[in-house]
């Protein structure tokens, strides 16, 4: 007997009426079927997190400063945000493998805020030991602003990672140019709270930090699925996690991280003194850095353009060649020329730029995924280590040969480090990759 809507299986001793399965739904919606929405999410929890950038650099020295009744202390907060952020980049990355990078950085946020807090309380009450462990807990805070790039890889094709990446960077700008101007506005706050001027900025990063961490525990993502089968040893995992991060192009990612950041680091550390010392005014040296925060960040869209268009080794080599032609020429800057001083440190962080973006870039592709964020935490706590050393290296440097011969020694660095790259990378594409 025929019914419509079924068939039958010949064959059988007696015919099989099956009825046909239904039309599969319409997939639900995933995470990656609304990259856009995403990426705005994550650009603009970059803008209200950026914004504290400046409570651990520029607020910090001068409280240092006050609650020690010396200057040597300025420099104190600074490199213990420095090591803060190098070590809460290592555990911001082990836990995104656990949690979900969301999660994670919603962690590193939420440390940054209570740094932020514990630093208002220490100028309350004018405890410089507490300002100083609150500086490592701000750090944290720092890591988490500049680790959100690589969670904008994960929203798009790889065709256009290097775009997603530069977005989410270049949204650090209008935070950490904005965040420096809050200086006089915050301790006006501040003060109308009944707190000294200088805490201003550490009462505007806390709340900054804290809805960053909101905006990223509202996503949703999931930890890294991690192959623990009895079929695959831990000793094969293991050796397969040394051969990731020793490969050449992991290897070379990171040294140009650390290398553009090292170049950098070192020569602004000096910036500020050398234009004071030939007589531009603060608005003046303040209109200078911001024009180079300007070039670390602002073209970070572009760049990420060029990594996906032309490639991310390309354009990582360029930043070093930027930071080399900033170097050398800096050694031959008319001190009391203005705008050709303000050009220079444009040059130098459009080099910064193209140096991060391109390494960045590179090191997201080179990496599996189940070990990116683990390779993505040795990248951020590389920059941070150099810039570490490279601000008191500066500083040592400067003061017993001069500005020029600091310039001179950065320039051949990055000159150095172009050409190892390069080599280091032809090599590694001459080499069949393997499986």
């Amino acid at each position: 007997m025929f019914r419509p809507g079924l068939r039958t299986v010949p064959g059988m001793s007696s015919d099989v009426l099956i009825e046909p399965r239904p039309a599969p739904r319409p997939a639900a919606p995933g995470p990656r079927s609304r990259p856009h929405r995403r990426l705005a999410v994550l650009a603009a929890a970059t803008v209200v997190g950026s914004a504290g950038l400046a409570a651990g650099g520029t607020a910090g020295g001068i409280a240092a400063a006050d609650l020690a009744g010396s200057a040597s202390w300025a420099g104190a907060p600074l490199g213990l945000l420095v090591a803060g952020s190098a070590a809460g980049a290592m555990v911001i990355s082990r836990r995104s493998v656990a949690w979900g990078r969301a999660s994670a950085i919603a962690l590193g946020y939420a440390v940054g805020a209570a740094g932020a807090l514990g630093s208002v309380v220490a100028v309350a009450i004018g405890s410089l030991w507490l300002l100083l462990a609150a500086a490592v807990l701000l750090g944290w805070g720092n890591a988490a602003v500049f680790l959100t790039r690589y969670a904008a890889v994960e929203l798009t094709d790889p065709a256009r990672q290097g775009r997603a990446l530069g977005i989410v960077l270049g949204a650090t700008a209008v935070g950490a140019v904005l965040s420096p101007n809050l200086l006089g506005p915050g301790g006006s706050l501040a003060e109308g709270l009944g707190l000294p001027a200088v805490a201003g900025l550490y009462v505007l990063a806390a709340p900054c930090y804290l809805l960053a961490a909101v905006a990223h525990a509202r996503r949703r993502s999931s930890p890294v699925a991690l192959d623990r089968s009895d079929a695959v040893s831990g000793a094969l995992r293991d050796a397969a996690a040394r051969a990731t991060f020793l490969s050449a192009r992991t290897c070379t990612a990171i040294a140009i991280l650390g290398a553009s950041n090292l170049v950098m680091v070192g020569i602004m550390a000096i910036v500020p003194i050398w234009m004071d010392h030939h007589g531009h005014g603060l608005g003046l040296v303040g209109t200078a850095v911001s024009v180079h925060v300007l070039g670390m960040f602002g073209p970070a869209p572009l760049t990420g353009w060029l990594a996906d268009r032309v490639g991310a080794d390309r354009v990582a080599l360029a930043g070093l060649g930027l930071l080399a032609a900033a170097g050398l020429g800096g050694t031959v800057v008319p001190p009391a020329d203005s705008p050709v001083a303000i050009g220079f440190l444009l040059v130098l962080g459009l080099g910064w730029n193209a140096g991060v973006v391109g390494a960045s870039a590179m090191l997201a592709a080179a990496v599996q995924a189940d070990r990116r964020m683990q390779a993505e935490g040795v990248g951020e706590a590389a920059m941070g280590i150099v810039a570490g050393l490279g601000g008191p290296g500066a500083g040592v440097l400067a003061a017993h040969s001069g500005f020029a011969a600091l310039c001179l020694v950065a320039g051949v660095a990055a000159a150095a480090a172009a050409v190892a790259a390069h080599l280091s990378l032809r090599s590694a594409n001459r080499t069949p990759a393997r499986t």
